[in-house]
């Protein structure tokens, strides 16, 4: 089955690239298209897709806000949400995560790390361009905790720490199987474990956490 995708940029023909290029893609069909941030909203409530691609400056509801209303804390059933901009700013990374975004790229990107990051939100995973993903550390570091870090259900595994360490560094299941010499099954197995111990919903969730609590360092 195709990966559903709602875009919502405010220039016209930023919104019929990025459409062009998800909809050249033999499984992800883009099923609508929004100008604004409010109307990207009620768009992606009303056809609930798989997958949002929002731009972050939008008249109105800008894309870090219409993130908020469909993937924030609050949210009982939470949305996947890619942002992208042409601002590689660090205010807006932080901001972007924060509201529950599951990827964050530039639009400079290219059209395969675009389609990249639609199927990592769709898995539950999240890609960051490798520009921003080094900086990430210090965005947190300056910005600090918005409250204090929840402490883990149940203490962490020595295995645990590592998938730790690597999903904050931005690294795919894939990536983490070869660099800890497991299987891909095993890693899922661990993401899943950490999820339920951090109460985290997903990999940036666990990757906040993790800068939060100092136990990556820059």
């Amino acid at each position: 089955m195709s990966i559903r995708v709602v875009v919502a940029d405010d220039q016209e023909i930023v919104r019929t690239g990025l459409t062009m290029i998800l909809d050249a893609q033999p499984d992800i069909e883009v099923i609508g298209e929004a100008p604004d941030g409010r109307r990207a909203v009620e768009l992606a409530r009303r056809l609930r897709p798989d997958v949002c691609l929002f731009d972050i400056r939008m008249p109105g509801v800008d894309g870090i806000e219409a993130t908020r209303s469909l993937a924030g804390p609050t949210v009982e059933d939470p949305l996947a949400v890619v942002v992208i901009t042409t601002f590689d700013l660090d205010e807006y990374v932080y901001a972007a995560l924060r509201a529950g975004a599951r990827g964050f790229l530039l639009k400079n990107a290219g059209a395969d790390l675009l389609s990249q990051a639609v199927h990592a939100a769709a898995n539950g995973d999240a890609l960051i361009a490798p520009s921003i993903t080094a900086r990430l550390l210090g965005v947190f570091a300056r910005a600090g905790p918005a409250s204090s870090p929840a402490h883990p259900i149940e203490a962490l595994t020595y295995r645990e720490e590592q998938i730790l360490a690597t999903v904050a560094r931005g690294r795919t299941n894939s990536e983490i199987a070869d660099e800890l010499y497991i299987s891909l099954s095993t890693v899922k197995s661990h993401i899943a474990s950490l999820m339920a111990k951090l109460g985290a919903r997903n990999r940036v969730e666990i990757a906040i956490w993790a800068y939060e609590t100092n136990r990556v360092k820059s």
